[in-house]
């Protein structure tokens, strides 16, 4: 469904994959799917600037809600003209809605059918969210696109208490719905269900009447087996609806990003890029490289001879190994940059697969490279 701010329309079918390549029109610009959306927690990309994340070939970035109400607080944000303003990043913006951060960081919550208490876990302090202060927060806080207010429940639920939760994510969707006002951002829906191809069915035909600009499948990639994550997946393929972009939450691996695009994924984040760059890792054409291995100390190559970004155009394996063997920030930040770039890279490799109708010869390709076998990784 199209306004005068958001538009959605598919360009490219994959004839031997069924894959897509869309274009989604924002306030804030067009976004080229599939895409890959870099996480900004804080309103910022860790330890990069919105320049550097920009250079790296980004399209769109996701914050969160949870994070920007503790800190510094929505009002803050607001007074700034609001997240792109206040973190100088001129393209789309996601903010997600906080819910998974509040089940998952908040020791202490509550969760009854009008909202959630909980404290925070920066202060202690208590705090009341409903999805109507949900959806205020996010208007506050201005992105293009918000996300609403969910129950997200963990790998392993029990069938009743996650059918509980599908009813409660449904509940509050329709008070997120009615609570938001603002044509200028895209609230997405999200598909609950935990792990029983039942009830993300259900979930999936409940929330349909409230898709208007995009819709998100939540709660997949939690720490289940990667089959079952495809299964679930298969099972909605043909049910989402061709019109809008589809999300899936928090998916960031190389394997899942090309199995979600054949099944009809649109849009894709993950801190993944940058957490595993903090700790001295690095996705390259190759493979993954642990940088502080002994065997990168005289190594005088790029960490990825088939990439373009700063790290490898500038600096070696054992430049950047020493930086890191060094506990120095520069290293953390040269392997954030080549690690966003890699994965923005992929998704352009990945359209230019379905545009010449080869996705499917290409994911052999890639994941013999990269993991040393045709086959789709089970782990």
């Amino acid at each position: 469904m199209n306004n005068e701010y958001f538009s959605f329309e598919t360009v490219k079918v994959c004839k031997q994959s069924g894959a897509r390549i869309g274009r989604f029109t924002t306030p804030h610009g067009v976004i080229e799917t599939p895409v890959f959306m870099p996480v900004g927690t804080q309103a910022t990309v860790k330890s990069l600037s919105p320049e550097e994340v920009r250079e790296c070939g980004a399209q769109i970035l996701l914050s969160n809600t949870y994070h920007l109400f503790l800190r510094p607080g929505e009002d803050v944000v607001k007074k700034a003209g609001g997240l792109h303003k206040f973190m100088n990043w001129d393209k789309p913006i996601l903010t997600d809605s906080g819910g998974f951060q509040v089940f998952s960081l908040s020791k202490l919550r509550k969760i009854t059918d009008d909202g959630v208490e909980f404290r925070s876990h920066l202060s202690g302090e208590k705090h009341y969210i409903t999805p109507e202060r949900d959806m205020q927060i996010q208007n506050d806080l201005g992105a293009d696109i918000i996300m609403a207010f969910d129950q997200c429940t963990p790998y392993g639920t029990e069938y009743h208490k996650a059918k509980e939760a599908l009813d409660r994510t449904i509940s509050w969707l329709d008070r997120c719905y009615k609570a938001h006002n603002n044509p200028k951002q895209a609230l997405f829906p999200i598909i609950q269900g935990n792990f029983y191809e039942d009830l993300r069915m259900e979930s999936l035909e409940r929330t349909l009447p409230y898709v208007k600009h995009g819709v998100a499948i939540g709660g997949l990639s939690v720490g289940e087996p990667k089959p079952l994550m495809y299964e679930l997946m298969d099972a909605m393929k043909d049910k989402l609806p061709n019109d809008v972009p589809h999300y899936l939450m928090g998916v960031g691996s190389p394997d899942c990003i090309l199995e979600g695009v054949i099944r009809n994924i649109d849009m894709f984040d993950c801190v993944l890029p940058t957490r595993i760059a903090r700790n001295g890792t690095a996705m390259t054409s190759c493979g993954k490289v642990v940088i502080k291995n002994a065997k990168y100390k005289y190594d005088f190559t790029p960490l990825d001879p088939e990439c373009d970004c700063y790290a490898c155009t500038h600096y070696t394996k054992a430049y950047i190994r020493h930086l890191m063997v060094a506990d120095e920030i520069f290293g953390a930040r040269l392997l954030s940059t080549h690690n966003i770039r890699f994965l923005t890279h992929l998704m352009d490799q990945i359209k230019d697969a379905i545009w010449h109708d080869r996705l499917l010869d290409f994911k052999k390709e890639f994941f013999t490279k990269y993991y040393g076998s045709p086959d789709t990784p089970k782990n």
